[in-house]
């Protein structure tokens, strides 16, 4: 069996760099997706495709877009979600992420510090486990395969 991991979550860390390479030194059969780890890219993929906007909110507009189809599609693909709540950023992507996944009903692993424990409570209780580091995460995949 293997399973396909969508890593929802700030794209401003090398995380999701770690999450994976920690999951290939445990030989754990995994297939990763994500959001578009290149800041600059995602932020202008609408300018890309169709062109010079108006303004920054339509260039905003248009990255979004483009950006919600690929999450989308690939959270599709996913077996489970994991879901990283940082504490250096907004966290609204991972929310939105979070949440797709919950609509979608894919298995959901949210990892949050306590500290984040008050506002990611309604998501916390949704998800099929909440853990508070990548490792924790990790270890629940690999006990699947247990």
């Amino acid at each position: 069996m293997k399973l396909n991991v969508y890593l929802a979550g700030q794209i401003h860390s090398n995380w999701r760099e770690s999450f994976r390479q920690k999951a290939e030194e445990k030989n754990l059969p995994l297939t990763f997706y994500g959001p578009m780890e290149n800041h600059h890219r995602s932020d202008n993929i609408g300018e890309e495709i169709l062109g010079e906007q108006a303004d920054s909110i339509a260039k905003d507009e248009a990255a979004s877009s483009f950006n919600n189809l690929r999450t989308q599609l690939l959270m599709q693909k996913a077996d489970v979600v994991v879901a990283l709540f940082g504490e250096q950023y907004k966290q609204w992507n991972t929310a939105m992420d979070a949440s797709a996944a919950l609509t979608m009903q894919k298995p959901l692993i949210i990892i949050r510090p306590k500290e984040l424990h008050h506002p990611v409570k309604e998501l916390a209780n949704k998800a099929n486990a909440v853990v508070e580091t990548p490792e924790q995460a990790l270890q629940a995949l690999a006990y699947v395969f247990d």
